[in-house]
């Protein structure tokens, strides 16, 4: 009788044992995903801007459980391509770090990589990065202790199909860039992709520095090619060296030219190019969230955690820019795509 209730107390005391143990454990998770965290995030470009606030959108869904302090940093670096510009700001976002001393550094599109993130490769702050195009050897992320995220690769075969759908007789492709060094990945993407695409030719790679020439270019481009791809039109100056607006640029193309065009981001087809199949946002930021999560509440090691492109593409279609040059679209395919049905400017 005593052996028994001896050993039914060793058990209760083993029990119980457990139990703490396991309410430790709960505890240091629980406390582990309610404390603060600070993530500073580095915008190449600017806010409000639709595809700048739908990866910033994508990643805090993620993360929105948690009890985060945001700071922002706008690299502005679209309006604003000036050397002295970018040299202040992307410095600004350096000291932040220094001093603020984030638990994470969320850096979006390839101009933070290049003026911000990469000064702090293989240093002890996270890195978590989106809408890269560049290759992220550019940067030294590959091998690094710190750095991992998302890639943004372009739906380029799977827009000339959608374009061909709509247009089936094009054969001839022009491709327009401006001068921004991160068009260089695009292209390369691009070529690699080209014989996946039967009967398909890229009669021009353009790189254009101003807005006359584009216009100029544009009006050319009916003799040599089939359609155009819309994509580089950030940095085109006016006669006293300012940038154009993007959205300026788009609504000449569509009140001038007559060739269909397309691109991969879906706020230019609102601004009257005709089709897309287009790389997400929201996607690039909700898998960025993802990777955050594993290292600020998991503990995983950025270097764990590979970077990879998101895949998901969705197609958009111009139904105003369609009529503008006289297309009729299948009821099937307007019933797979989104359909944008105004130009933004008669909204």
């Amino acid at each position: 009788m005593g052996r028994s209730r001896l050993s039914v107390r060793r058990l209760a005391v083993w029990l119980c044992a457990f139990a703490l143990a396991v309410s430790c454990l709960g505890g240091q998770a629980s406390a582990e995903a309610q404390r603060r965290f600070k993530i500073l995030h580095v915008m190449s470009y600017h806010s409000p801007w639709k595809w700048t606030d739908d990866q910033f959108n994508g990643f805090k869904a993620v993360l929105k459980d948690l009890d985060v302090e945001y700071r922002v940093v706008q690299l502005d670096g679209k309006r604003n391509t000036s050397e002295a510009h970018l040299e202040k700001v992307s410095r600004e976002a350096r000291e932040i770090i220094e001093s603020w001393r984030p638990d994470l550094v969320y850096a979006t599109d390839d101009l933070a990589q290049a003026r911000v993130a990469a000064h702090y490769v293989n240093r002890e702050i996270p890195i978590v990065f989106s809408g890269v195009n560049a290759n992220p050897f550019k940067y030294g992320y590959v091998g690094s202790s710190n750095v991992t995220g998302i890639m943004e690769q372009e739906h380029f075969v799977e827009t000339v199909n959608l374009l061909r759908e709509i247009v089936p007789n094009v054969k001839r492709i022009a491709v327009i860039f401006d001068d921004d060094p991160t068009w260089e990945g695009v292209a390369e993407r691009m070529l690699t992709l080209l014989p996946k695409l039967k009967d398909i030719e890229v009669v021009s790679w353009d790189v254009i520095r101003t807005f006359d020439h584009y216009k100029k270019r544009i009006k050319e481009l009916p003799n040599e090619a089939d359609a155009v791809a819309l994509l580089g039109i950030f940095t085109f100056k006016d006669s006293s060296g300012r940038n154009v607006p993007y959205t300026e640029v788009l609504r000449w193309t569509a009140e001038n030219s007559s060739l269909p065009d397309f691109s991969f981001w879906k706020d230019r087809i609102s601004y009257g190019t005709l089709c897309a199949v287009t790389v997400s946002g929201f996607n690039q930021g909700f898998e960025a969230g993802k990777l955050a999560r594993r290292i600020l509440v998991d503990g995983v090691p950025p270097r764990s955690l590979t970077m990879h492109p998101s895949l998901k593409g969705e197609p958009v279609i111009s139904l105003a820019r369609a009529r503008n040059l006289g297309l009729t679209i299948q009821a099937s395919l307007l019933l797979s795509a989104e359909i944008v049905t105004q130009f933004k400017w008669e909204q």
